[in-house]
């Protein structure tokens, strides 16, 4: 258990500019002279042990009721999620993972969060008792133990019970088999992948399906091999290959199909599971005999290169052991855990907390060195799976807590446009999917640039941000797959018209993207273009119904969409074939999202108090929905109205009804971490206005909220006086200093200091001074430089 850290002193030490307790750092001075256990109780009672946070996080909530995020076991950013599959596993569930099914083995890849189709799934293990038969591999399961770094479980009837046990690093999945006495059997299926019963629809559009597949078994503990798998949320295929190790000799082993093994085969090819079925598999297997109860352990190296380099892999990890990897595991994750400590709050909120911030650091994967794409001295990530949402709230997280992670990132998207042409939006496994709006990747790149992000090309950055606005990608097929925008009635019309698919919600997200366009054009000196592209930013009014109050969509004649409804949400059905006007949304959530010109939209609805009531109507009306992302800024658009207490009100209304413990703990798709970050952000009293230096002022559920950013600096937010009840903010000071508004600025954050927040059961007009919003956030950015 740690009890003391130089985290600690460095926030309590006299003379420390952070913003830590100065009076704690003097006493700790003072009574240097005391015995070391006081000294170290001292410290235990000022910042939460490392062990405590661990033991707060639950990879199991949010694996259900449409969160999609995956119990298996992880290190931060690493590709081997290990963990398990479940046999039916329905329409929408792209994790593989049924809870009220039974268990089918064990695979090393997965996505966290995600929606659409599923992807991954790969190199599937499942372990038997009894006589060796590929068929029925179905088992039940219980005594479920998830846990940073680790996951376990017993499946089997009882009288042939196994433990499954798993740990990992980031490219190599480690596992411990214990079985009963008898004869015990591995089968790895070298063809696996997730596969969903169904799409959105009820029919699955687009599924994963191996079409090859090779194995080759050297000797009584080693296999290797590869498989190729096409579809999923993009259809590109993709090749990984493996290596496996046992750590004894099996004694008989061999490969098998979906009908048959064939013992002392050393080798098998040949899956083609779209022409021949699904059950078309292939696969090795181990097979052990002995009178007692027997453990087996097994780690199997994953690889985009060669199984050359799986095994390079696993050579150079040869000395590690299962019980050290899990060890390393869980200090991988007590260090990232210990980017935010909190204090106070109930114990459930904590644990809400915690596990929202290791799903925080689940996704993108990290593949440095495992780039097989082209060649490049750049970091890589793979699997931006949802950059249209995580740009909201994840990436600004890890601007503020891991800033050498998110430059690695944001490289590593220039890389990829350097290399492909575009900044991507929704790639995975190595080629864009389906891209829903708009070019999300220029907000990321915005919202560094304004924070001053290090090590970072800007001009690379700007030339890649400015194609997106500049350049129309080719147009998609059928499918929807493409790169960029579509500008060809952008350009003409100042609108996409409903001659386009998700017409409105796109118009919208362009607008958003030029703005950020716009800023990065600015800071770089080119001034015309970002008088351009802000102008173009704008073009959002050109669907704005004053009559209605909403974004209304028109034809490519300018005529609006007949007998339209703000309120009316279209199907499930038509929302997967994104044939409507607004993507997973309608025009009453769309119509908030103008986080470019808050101000403008303020006006054009008849001033804040009209603007209030309009936001009112939203939440009143159940129009909200945090399950979804184009809303979730909704809640702190009051601030620019001058009502923070509405906000207090709205996010702590959320943060309770929305998030809890459990499987089913979040509001639907996790989106590998943006709900999980947005309730980071809200839990601590802050959010961000992406691709802005701003932050907006909520109500904290936490005594107090320390971010830890590196270099010895801290920022630490205290709600004094607060309570279930005392959600309100009445005054506030910042480094002692009393503050009019409910925001922040990224230059007041990054230098560390200390908020004060005092709290109370009634609603206050403390806040002042409405944020800025379009071109006078720039002469913020211009006045903290």
């Amino acid at each position: 258990m740690t009890i003391c850290s130089q985290s600690f002193c460095r926030r309590h030490w006299p003379g420390n500019k952070t913003g830590g307790n100065l009076e704690r750092g003097r006493a700790c001075i003072s009574n240097l002279i005391l015995v070391a256990t006081a000294l170290l109780s001292f410290a235990f009672a000022a910042s939460m042990p490392a062990q405590t946070r661990l033991a707060l996080v639950d990879p199991l909530v949010g694996s259900t009721n449409g969160g999609n995020t995956t119990p298996g076991a992880q290190i931060p950013f690493g590709f081997i999620s290990l963990g398990p599959d479940t046999a039916d596993v329905d329409h929408g569930v792209t994790n593989g993972y049924n809870p009220d099914a039974e268990m089918i083995g064990f695979s090393y890849t997965h996505e966290s969060g995600t929606g659409g189709e599923a992807k991954y799934g790969n190199f599937r293990v499942t372990p038997t008792m009894g006589e060796l038969s590929p068929r029925n591999l179905i088992y039940p399961w219980r005594d479920e133990h998830a846990e940073p770094g680790f996951y376990g479980v017993t499946i089997g009837k009882p009288e042939a019970a196994i433990r499954a046990e798993h740990t990992a690093t980031r490219m190599v999945g480690y596992s411990r088999y214990s079985f009963p006495a008898g004869h015990a059997n591995l089968l790895l299926d070298v063809s696996s992948r997730l596969r969903m019963q169904g799409g959105a629809s009820g029919v699955s559009s687009y599924p994963q399906a191996a079409t090859d597949a090779s194995v080759t078994i050297p000797d009584a503990r080693h296999a290797e091999g590869s498989v190729t798998v096409a579809g999923g949320w993009n259809p590109a295929p993709y090749t990984l290959y493996f290596a496996m190790e046992l750590d004894r000799d099996a004694s008989a082993n061999g490969t098998w199909d979906q009908n048959k093994t064939y013992p002392g085969r050393t080798t098998a090819r040949g899956v083609d599971q779209r022409a021949k079925g699904y059950r078309n598999q292939l696969g090795a297997y181990f097979t052990f005999e002995d009178v007692r109860p027997t453990t087996v352990e097994m780690r199997l190296a994953v690889s985009w290169v060669s199984v050359a380099q799986a095994r390079r892999t696993l050579a150079d990890e040869r000395s590690l052991t299962f019980d050290g990897v899990r060890r390393q595991a869980a200090e991988q994750w007590s260090r990232t855990l210990e980017k935010i400590d909190v204090q106070g709050g109930s114990e459930e909120q904590r644990r809400i907390f915690y596990t929202a911030l290791y799903r925080a650091h689940t996704m993108p994967h990290d593949l440095t060195g495992e780039n097989v794409w082209w060649k490049s001295d750049a970091p890589h990530y793979e699997d931006f799976y949802t950059l249209w949402d995580t740009f909201r709230t994840l990436h600004p997280l890890y601007t503020l807590i891991e800033p050498e992670r998110q430059t690695a990132m944001v490289r590593s998207l220039l890389d990829t446009y350097a290399h492909t042409g575009w900044l991507p939006d929704a790639r995975i496994a190595g080629a864009n999917g389906l891209v829903q709006g708009g070019s999300n990747g220029d907000v990321v790149i915005a919202d560094a640039l304004v924070k001053r992000l290090p090590g970072v090309d800007w001009k690379q950055a700007y030339a890649a941000v400015k194609k997106d606005a500049e350049v129309s990608s080719v147009p998609p097929g059928d499918e929807g797959w493409n790169e960029g925008r579509q500008l060809d009635e952008w350009s003409r019309l100042g609108y996409m018209s409903l001659s386009y698919q998700r017409s409105a919600s796109r118009t919208l997200e362009y607008a958003a993207d030029d703005y950020s366009v716009a800023t990065v054009a600015h800071l770089m000196g080119e001034e015309k273009d970002a008088a351009r592209f802000l102008k173009s930013s704008g073009n959002w009014r050109n669907l704005w119904d004053r009559k209605l109050q909403c974004i209304h969509p028109r034809y490519a004649d300018g005529s609006y969409l007949e007998n339209f409804d703000c309120d009316h949400l279209y199907p499930d059905y038509l929302l997967l074939w994104w044939d409507v006007p607004f993507y997973e949304g309608n025009s009453a959530q769309y119509s908030t999202y103008i986080p470019q010109d808050i101000s403008g939209l303020i006006e054009l609805l008849g001033g804040k108090d009209a603007a209030t009531t309009w936001l009112d109507r939203l939440f009143d009306q159940k129009l909200y929905t945090q399950g979804n992302e184009p809303d979730i800024l909704a809640p702190y658009t009051y601030i620019y109205t001058g009502r923070q207490d509405r906000t207090a009100e709205r996010v702590r209304a959320i943060l309770k009804s929305e998030y809890h413990t459990g499987r089913a703990g979040l509001p639907g798709n996790d989106d590998a971490g943006t709900m999980s970050s947005w309730y980071l952000w809200s839990a601590i009293g802050l959010y961000p206005v992406a691709g802005q230096p701003l932050y907006l002022i909520g109500s904290p559920v936490f005594d107090s909220a320390t971010l830890h950013l590196g270099d010895a600096r801290s920022f630490t937010i205290r709600a004094q006086g607060g309570s279930k009840s005392a959600i309100y903010v009445q005054s506030a000071t910042l480094n002692g200093k009393p503050l009019e508004r409910a925001w922040l600025t990224h230059a007041e954050v990054i230098g560390g200091g200390e908020l004060i927040l005092i709290m109370g059961e009634k609603p206050s007009r403390w806040d002042k001074i409405p944020p800025p919003s379009g071109a006078d956030v720039w002469k913020l950015i211009q006045s903290a430089d």
